[in-house]
């Protein structure tokens, strides 16, 4: 296996609100993880969200007994949103705060996925295919067919998210199971990227013949092309 992972502050924004983490080796009773965190609130509370999520999360699983990746995974990221949580209601400077969360486990051929927001994960093979589900408006929307993929209105409300990790005292994480195929590459990343760039562009990046970090670069700088309108993170990881 082998992974590399990105985070750029973009062209429009003065701080990195992104956190990334990055392991094809052991992690506690994991054998690797991926993570990427989107975080949002005034001042630097959005920052300060997204890297204590990621810390406080490696910390919890680590200590974890279980082998099971979901177990180590849910029970993990319920005790990490309880800890934001109390965070933003102790510390003024801190109300509000909150992350969006993907995180990834790769056993043998299944991937095992958990995410909040609308940070994603796809597969890339033959196809790319978004495995995550935004947790927006739009597709909240968009699955009561109340508005169209694509439309002026799809794009005015695109960034308005309908669940993150740390706003309330109990979160709804999904999770997923996904088999892969030996050639296929996985793709973590903020919407700093999936909002710049289409996913047809993310496929052709990503099956270009060079190294896996200059693939990685590519996805980043293209995103910059594009406007760089947000912090932009990405994890590619291939077998």
């Amino acid at each position: 296996m082998y992974a590399c992972a990105l985070t750029d502050v973009g062209k429009a924004r003065h701080l990195n609100q992104d956190s990334v983490f990055c392991s094809e080796s052991g992690v506690g009773n994991l054998p690797n993880l991926f993570i990427v965190a989107d975080g949002m609130g005034g001042h630097r509370a959005g920052d300060y969200a997204s890297r204590t999520a990621v810390e406080f999360l490696l910390q919890q699983i680590r200590e974890k007994e279980s082998r099971d990746p979901i177990v180590i995974l849910k029970d993990s990221v319920e005790k990490m949103n309880g800890y934001l949580w109390r965070c933003s209601r102790e510390n003024p400077s801190l109300a509000g705060m909150g992350t969006t969360l993907v995180a990834a486990v790769l056993t043998n051929d299944t991937l095992q996925v958990v995410n909040v927001g609308d940070s994603r994960l796809y597969v890339i093979g033959d196809e790319i295919h978004q495995v995550t589900r935004d947790h927006s408006l739009v597709e909240e929307l968009i699955a009561q067919g109340r508005l169209v993929r694509g439309s002026a209105e799809y794009h005015a409300k695109k960034n308005v998210i309908t669940r993150a990790v740390g706003v309330d005292e109990r979160v709804a994480a999904d999770f997923f199971e996904v088999k892969l195929l030996s050639d296929e590459k996985i793709l973590l990343c903020s919407d700093g990227l999936t909002n710049m760039i289409t996913d047809d562009e993310i496929y052709t990046i990503v099956h270009r013949s060079i190294p896996l970090r200059e693939r990685a670069a590519a996805l980043v700088e293209a995103a910059n092309l594009s406007g760089g309108r947000d912090n932009i993170t990405v994890v590619l990881i291939e077998r």
